[in-house]
């Protein structure tokens, strides 16, 4: 007996719907590094069912699912941090992410190299010089690139809204405190 088309699309889509309940309920689908994310098992039921999984070369491509992301907390604090490539305190390229909680302000300081800033979400408030002085900033809403540079002093800080932040630069990466004048 020859199978329709219609019959073949139909076990097809069945194929698809039992393979998506097969990922959504298995656990180590969200932390497997096989195929992406997809267990050998799923990868098998999509070979059997003409299905193809996707596989990256990460030696091409290499990135990080929201899940992915090492988020580090401060104590105390809505504060936290996440290294998601290379190492700021190595030489080279690296890139982190920042979230800061409302009213919260680092010290005037600077940096031996530039660093390029983007606001991801909140309000980042920036300002210059050797004083802090929240009055004295301009604020930065998502979407913002600020470029910090070298051996410029400067602060930054958040108001009501906190501020989700991506860091980049080459490292090593230090903060000097600025001398108050």
């Amino acid at each position: 007996m020859k199978m329709s088309q219609r019959g073949r699309l139909g076990l097809r889509l069945s194929a698809v719907a039992v393979l998506g309940m097969a990922i959504l309920s298995n656990p180590s689908a969200k932390t497997s590094r096989t195929a992406g994310g997809i267990p050998q098992e799923v990868v098998n039921l999509m070979a059997a069912y003409g299905a193809e999984a996707v596989m990256l070369d990460r030696g091409s491509r290499d990135y990080r699912t929201p899940e992915d992301i090492p988020w580090k907390g401060r104590p105390g604090t809505a504060n936290s941090s996440a290294i998601v490539f290379g190492d700021p305190a190595k030489p080279g390229w690296y890139v982190y992410l920042l979230k800061r909680g409302p009213n919260d302000w680092s010290k005037p300081h600077s940096h031996p190299n530039d660093r390029y800033i983007t606001v991801l979400g909140g309000t980042m408030w920036i300002g210059t010089g050797n004083k802090l002085d929240p009055d004295k900033t301009i604020g930065i809403k998502a979407g913002g690139i600020i470029r910090d540079i070298a051996n410029q002093p400067h602060y930054d800080g958040t108001k009501e809204d906190g501020m989700y932040i991506e860091i980049a630069g080459m490292g090593p990466a230090t903060s000097v405190p600025a001398e108050a004048k």
